[in-house]
């Protein structure tokens, strides 16, 4: 079928191949995907990358112009497209998918894309370097294991936003993901990482699109929450 005569019924079907994927496999699928992942999540009201913008917009201090900007799980570059338009100007991201990566650096938004499966390999970033460290929807059941989040927290300078969104579970998996998830981000705090600077929900963001009602006027949606975080001032922690 034409790209141009793509519905979300379409969209929905490719969404429904990857149930039972490994990672590496999932990997691939966002790589046969690349070419038609903005349409296509347009097309399902996709909206976690232009709430998580403003929710770290809303919430961050700083010359927005001179910040390090790590953009985990970038894909496309969706959210480097929004952020460039708030006067965010230097990015790297890191995807698992090559085709995304491909994506992403078509936008020219990017000074350093690498490739690395999270939770698998680690975080290609150096520790202590960027000031604004970024994942949205990616922090989910089947996808970025939650060990990942301590290697945000390391990417990010003494003092910088670390700002993360979490699929809210529709499955006892995801539950059990959303409590592990918690637990990590308490544990982390407790032990002086980082503090909290807010926790929002993140309302509708996209069409669920394994429950697409035939009432346009009925269809279901997916929830998430943000958090924020700032990694703490005292050096001395991470030596």
């Amino acid at each position: 079928m034409s790209d141009s005569f793509r519905t979300v019924d379409d969209v929905k079907t490719l969404l429904e191949s990857w149930k039972g994927f490994d990672s590496r496999q999932r990997m691939k699928f966002y790589d046969s995907w690349a070419e038609t992942y903005d349409q296509d999540t347009e097309m399902i009201n996709y909206r976690a990358p232009h709430l998580m913008v403003d929710f770290l917009n809303a919430n961050f201090s700083g010359n927005r112009e001179e910040v390090q900007v790590l953009d985990v799980a970038c894909g496309s570059g969706l959210v480097a497209k929004l952020m460039i338009e708030l006067g965010f100007k230097h990015f790297a991201g890191v995807d698992g998918s090559k085709g995304m990566l491909e994506q992403a650096a078509k936008t020219g938004l990017y000074q350093d894309l690498k490739l690395a499966l999270l939770g698998t390999e680690p975080l290609p970033a150096q520790t202590g370097c960027f000031d604004v460290v970024i994942i949205v929807g990616a922090l989910r059941d089947g996808f970025v294991p939650v060990s990942v989040v301590r290697e945000l927290c390391d990417a990010a300078k003494p003092g910088g936003y670390i700002c993360m969104s979490r699929v809210d579970p529709k499955s006892e998996s995801g539950n059990k993901y959303k409590v592990s998830m918690e637990k990590e981000l308490q544990l982390m705090e407790e032990e002086g990482l980082w503090t909290h600077v807010i926790t929002r929900e993140m309302d509708k963001y996209m069409m669920d699109v394994y429950n697409i009602c035939k009432d346009v006027h009925d269809e279901q949606y997916l929830n998430g929450t943000m958090y924020l975080y700032r990694k703490s001032l005292n050096e001395s922690l991470y030596t």
